[in-house]
């Protein structure tokens, strides 16, 4: 069957920015940024928002997208998405996108799938990309990942990893953006389990599959996309997207 669905998941209540995913950046909601991204991706067969509250429901309805209403009682955006595949049967491959990169890559969406589709070795695939900034690795708020040679992940922390022992060897630290892609099954078991030791103590969920033996295969791209955290990001974007149409208009 091979079919890959794109799922968004979008809450309201956010402990930094309430109602982020409505929250206009040049005149268009967030969230929608997102989606029409999502909608430029050749290899995904369905975008889904998947939420519990009817202000953004109504409105990802009003711009003619499709939705799923979910429990209000889920505690990540990965139980949300695996409500809607868990009822959704008809497609093999599940692609978790975050509503707050409102700059993601289609293409990367599109590398995603391609992996899951050509290796069954890999039940989920993450991506990653080079700091732009270094110092930028030292914020908790930015997750980095540290890979092996074959391009597995090793380990995600909040914590600036590798540690630079070495200061003449420069160091070249992977954000971690949050996209993943999972087979259906790999997804509704990663569900299933209870949260892991070392999950509990940097608050990262992805950190679960690797304590439970998974592989989490990781794609590096050259750039990233800046993700939307708080009202001074969405500023910050809105001024970058001015600036970007001022140059095209010239």
């Amino acid at each position: 069957m091979n079919r890959a669905a794109g799922i968004i998941p979008a809450r309201w209540a956010s402990t930094r920015f309430p109602g982020k995913p409505l929250h206009l950046i040049a005149n268009k909601p967030l969230l929608r940024h997102v989606w029409e991204r999502c909608q430029r991706a050749k290899k995904l067969d369905t975008v889904i928002i998947a939420t519990d509250d009817m202000r953004i429901a109504r409105a990802a309805f009003d711009w003619g997208a499709e939705v799923a209403m979910t429990s209000p009682l889920h505690q990540s955006g990965t139980d949300r998405i695996a409500e809607v595949a868990r009822k959704t049967k008809g497609f093999d491959f599940i692609i978790n996108i975050q509503g707050d990169e409102p700059l993601l890559d289609p293409a990367l969406i599109d590398r995603i799938v391609k992996e899951l589709r050509s290796n069954r070795g890999i039940d989920i695939v993450t991506a990653a990309h080079p700091f732009e900034n270094a110092a930028e690795a030292s914020s908790p708020h930015q997750v980095k990942v540290i890979v092996d040679l074959d391009g597995n992940a090793l380990y995600f922390s909040r914590y600036a990893i590798p540690f630079p022992r070495n200061r003449s060897a420069p160091i070249k630290y992977l954000r971690h953006p949050g996209i993943y892609g999972f087979r259906r099954k790999a997804l509704l078991d990663f569900v299933k389990w209870k949260p892991t030791p070392l999950e509990r103590a940097e608050s990262l969920e992805q950190l679960r599959a690797l304590e439970n033996g998974v592989k989490v295969h990781v794609l590096v791209t050259k750039h990233g996309s800046p993700g939307v955290d708080t009202p001074a990001d969405a500023k910050a974007l809105e001024q970058k997207l001015a600036r970007a149409k001022r140059g095209v208009s010239r």
